[in-house]
């Protein structure tokens, strides 16, 4: 054993912010299915309070035995529009309820999966469980919802788009804080292990554990060393950085499905920041040269990084999935917070960004009379943005009731808080009322 690598990861914990972000068990609830709601619900309880169990204890002694923090124990759950439409029930707020109760059972953060995928149109379940999640979201503590509205193959569903920017006007009205646990996809993955977006998928094991590491701090210490080096210096820096943390991962990640008794499922690579100093994506763009993240030059120094982390992972893992890249919400980055408060960092800018990295408009929070149609719109642009580039965008915005630009928000733990970022005041409802779908773009045909 290298005594110098054991020192360095030990830095690493202690001093560059480096954890597990999460250990998150998937499991399958398709044999759940009952056209008795209420018998589906016991079926659900039972199933997920018996398969993970054990899920929080083992992650905990894996952190006492192995010393590395595992910031959050978390479950996905196959999506619950598939689960419920058997019932024929009006609303589906009992299952969100049941999965509340399950995550509570078994000690773990959150539980997603109260989700709908309607990226070609809905089926029976789907319109139920989308009126349901503002309710869902207010009468539940660890529940998370997402909705898949587009995806490369199917091009855009534009009514679920209109759909969507009235729940979360739905939601703001209850509580804005229940936006933070609203995920609106394109192109969603079935083996994302981070949250509010996580579910698990119908062609996923029927019980899998699958990790997402994160080590913002750990690239940014990194790539200190390396100051005034070319950018090809800097790309091998962040490889080399990403492949030790990946293997971390994949260590714990394997452990930990061995002692469950589950399958093995995949390592994400994404760069996760937190409130914490010195945990920030911002910074490593910072670092990287630029005077403020926003600035010009930090798509091209974002799309960079996040290429340089998928070099490293896939070197170190042989299963790699979920969203793997770099996060930028607008909070739980400091980086990110302090440029947005200087006016630097503009939605039209992240969204620009989210072309080159792992997800979308993050945690993004806007003036409380902001139109449901505005909304609508912001969700159409990312997932255009994730149809055309064939990869994963996402939509997390909260507007603010009686805030406006200027103010903020405070979301607390890791979500940190976030300044009331302005919007174009222009009107795009015509085009959302227009509803349909947008067509998939020409690449999309490639059998």
């Amino acid at each position: 054993m290298d005594i110098r690598r054991i020192m360095e990861t030990v830095n690493m914990i202690d001093n560059e912010n480096l954890d597990l972000r999460t250990t998150t068990m998937g499991i399958s609830l398709l044999d759940c299915i009952d056209s008795d709601s209420d018998r589906a619900c016991q079926k659900i309880y039972d199933k997920i309070t018996t398969k993970a169990e054990n899920l929080v204890k083992v992650a905990k002694d894996l952190e006492t035995e192995y010393g590395i923090p595992i910031a959050n124990k978390r479950i996905t759950v196959t999506p619950i529009a598939l689960i419920a439409a058997a019932s024929g029930d009006k609303d589906y707020v009992k299952y969100a309820i049941t999965l509340d109760k399950a995550a509570k059972a078994v000690g773990v953060d959150l539980i997603g999966g109260f989700s709908a995928l309607v990226h070609k149109g809905y089926q029976s379940g789907d319109r139920v469980l989308i009126e349901s999640i503002p309710q869902a979201l207010a009468e539940t503590e660890r529940v998370c919802a997402s909705v898949n509205v587009g995806s490369t193959r199917s091009g855009i569903n534009m009514d679920a788009v209109a759909q969507m920017g009235d729940i979360v006007i739905q939601n703001e009205k209850i509580n804005p804080l229940q936006n933070g646990n609203l995920v609106i996809f394109c192109n969603a993955v079935e083996d994302n292990p981070f949250m509010a977006g996580g579910f698990h998928g119908v062609g996923e094991a029927d019980v899998a554990l699958n990790v997402g590491v994160s080590g913002p701090g750990v690239v940014k210490t990194a790539l200190e060393k390396v100051r005034g080096e070319s950018m090809d210096v800097v790309a091998e820096t962040i490889k080399q950085t990403a492949f030790k943390v990946t293997r971390m991962g994949q260590l714990v990640g394997q452990e930990a499905s061995k002692r469950l008794g589950v399958d093995f499922g995949i390592v994400d690579l994404s760069l996760a920041p937190t409130p914490a100093q010195g945990d920030s994506v911002a910074n490593i763009l910072e670092e990287i040269g630029l005077e403020s993240v926003g600035t010009h030059g930090t798509t091209a120094a974002l799309a960079m990084l996040n290429d340089a982390v998928k070099k490293g992972g896939i070197m170190a893992c042989s299963h790699v999935g979920g969203l793997s890249g770099a996060f930028i919400p607008e909070s739980e980055d400091a980086g990110m917070i302090a440029a947005a408060e200087k006016g630097i960092l503009t939605v039209d800018k992240l969204e620009a960004m989210t072309a080159v990295c792992s997800v979308g408009l993050d945690m993004i929070a806007v003036p409380g009379d902001t139109p449901s149609e505005t909304i609508s719109a912001m969700i159409a642009d990312e997932a255009a943005i994730g149809m055309i580039n064939n990869k994963t965008t996402a939509v997390r915005v909260i507007p603010v009731p009686g805030k406006d630009v200027g103010d903020s928000i405070e979301f607390g733990g890791l979500f940190g808080y976030a300044p009331i970022m302005p919007v174009h005041k222009e009107s795009s409802a015509k085009m959302i009322h227009r509803g349909g779908r947008i067509p998939a773009p020409v690449h999309s045909f490639k059998n």
